[in-house]
């Protein structure tokens, strides 16, 4: 409190000059932008909560800092910095002990640190290693906030919210522009006003994508993937709230089903029929109804939205380029582990440039071509101890409003782990990986409360008659 006048008065002086020296316009953006970073340095919750909003909204638009990075991972960065002020100035409490699943992924963190040794010295090829690391471990780092900045029933909520509004923005802004152009392209030149930097380079690669739906994850299948991973969470919400939540759920969830579609991801389309099969085996209530609504949907647009129908064809046909290519990329993936048994690391993404080594779309492999063997291994053993960790007793499966945001997010990261087997976009693709782990820590203390909250149920004296 003793410094507030003195940095107050400097911050005043700093400005006055400013507002002399430069045009009133860029003194008003550094005013707002000083103004929200001191904000979420004292209320960092509040930057996790503008981080699930950009995250599901814009979650590619960019920002210089040094280094040029996305918005969302800037974030992540100055939430952790704030955390760091707090604990230093004694306004933090120390952490939580951490749960199983949580030493796993701090394992595989520590882990890749021999990959991207490796990957410096064995990998020719531009690229900087050092900050696609740090920024890979940022984007693993939204497990560990949940239990600091998560940790009540209201926090909860608002993320939940959060992410519910970016993902309706995103989606109300994408599907009116592809149903108006028909191109996966319009979408760049808005995109481009937003933030959004390389759309030379975006445009050539949805060039060869035009009958899909473009939207500010740049790529269908990526978009596929995060729209599976969330619409789980937005139809629990939706059936087990009122009011504005609801409509914001049910909203969410019918617009994702229809840009699930439009997208023309094949691999997050079929995770996310087999999840709502497991949920409405697990007779969760308003599944099978849904399924049949998305039957219906289905039936309708393949009937008269010719792209999709394409996209239907080629899904059992011989000829599918997309399926051809991938074949061809798990053929060519021993000579891959042959040339880098340790991974490529992090200066480049598979496959590496002049090798002439292909990639791979999957998540488990991929995790093999840049961390190695060891480095996939790790990543089973967190996902598997999630499984476990997160698994209310009896593997129960109710859905009301106190497990809303449990089987959602539960849902939601499995969806996103059975895309896995078609993509590889939930290993090292930025800020979705982000969301990723935040929905994972979501559901692992979602169910630690539950577990609490029916032992305390269970112990407390019943009265007698």
């Amino acid at each position: 409190m003793q410094l507030a006048m003195p940095v107050g008065v400097f911050v005043a002086l700093l400005f006055g000059v400013l507002v002399w020296v430069l045009p009133a316009i860029k003194v008003t953006a550094a005013l707002i932008g000083v103004a929200a970073v001191v904000t979420i340095i004292r209320r960092p919750l509040r930057g996790l909560l503008l981080f699930g909003v950009l995250a599901t909204f814009l979650p590619y638009a960019t920002v210089q800092i040094g280094i040029r990075t996305t918005v969302s991972e800037a974030l992540v960065m100055l939430i952790w910095a704030s955390l760091l002020a707090h604990r230093l100035f004694a306004l933090y409490n120390p952490p939580l002990q951490l749960l199983r699943t949580e030493r796993w992924l701090i394992a595989l963190m520590m882990f890749s640190a021999l990959p991207f040794v490796a990957g410096q010295l064995t990998v020719n090829a531009d690229g900087n290693g050092p900050v696609n690391w740090v920024r890979w471990l940022f984007n693993l780092s939204p497990l560990f906030l949940v239990p600091r900045l998560l940790n009540d029933e209201k926090s909860r909520e608002q993320m939940t919210v959060a992410l519910l509004l970016g993902t309706l923005f995103l989606l109300l802004l994408s599907i009116p522009v592809y149903l108006k152009s028909g191109s996966s392209t319009a979408i760049i030149s808005i995109i481009g006003g937003l933030g959004y930097s390389n759309l030379d380079t975006l445009n050539e690669g949805l060039s060869g994508l035009s009958t899909r739906m473009g939207t500010p994850w740049t790529h269908p299948n990526i978009a596929g993937g995060a729209l599976a991973m969330l619409l789980p969470l937005a139809f629990c919400i939706g059936v087990t709230r009122q009011g504005a939540v609801r409509t914001l759920g049910l909203a969410v969830a019918v617009l994702a089903a229809a840009g699930l579609l439009f997208t023309g991801s094949r691999g997050a389309l079929l995770s996310l029929v087999l999840v709502m099969c497991w949920m409405a085996r697990r007779r969760v209530p308003y599944v099978g109804r849904l399924l049949m609504a998305g039957v219906f949907l289905g039936a309708l647009l393949l009937m008269f939205y010719p792209p999709l129908q394409e996209r239907l064809i080629g899904l059992f046909s011989s000829n599918d380029a997309s399926t051809a290519i991938r074949f061809q990329e798990y053929s060519h993936f021993p000579d891959a582990m042959k040339v880098f048994p340790l991974g490529i690391g992090f200066k480049v993404d598979p496959p590496v440039p002049g090798t002439g080594l292909w990639g791979i779309s999957n998540l488990w492999l991929n995790y093999v071509y840049k961390l190695g063997i060891p480095g996939m291994l790790l990543f089973i053993a967190v996902t598997v101890s999630w499984w476990k960790e997160a698994r209310l007793d009896h593997n129960t499966v109710t859905l009301n409003r106190d497990t809303a945001l449990w089987l959602g997010t539960r849902a939601g990261v499995l969806a996103a782990l059975l895309s896995g087997f078609f993509d590889h976009y939930f290993s090292f693709t930025t800020v979705l990986i982000a969301l990723f782990w935040l929905l994972l820590g979501l559901n692992l203390h979602e169910a630690r409360r539950l577990e609490k909250k029916r032992h305390s149920m269970a112990t407390e004296p019943r009265e007698t008659p």
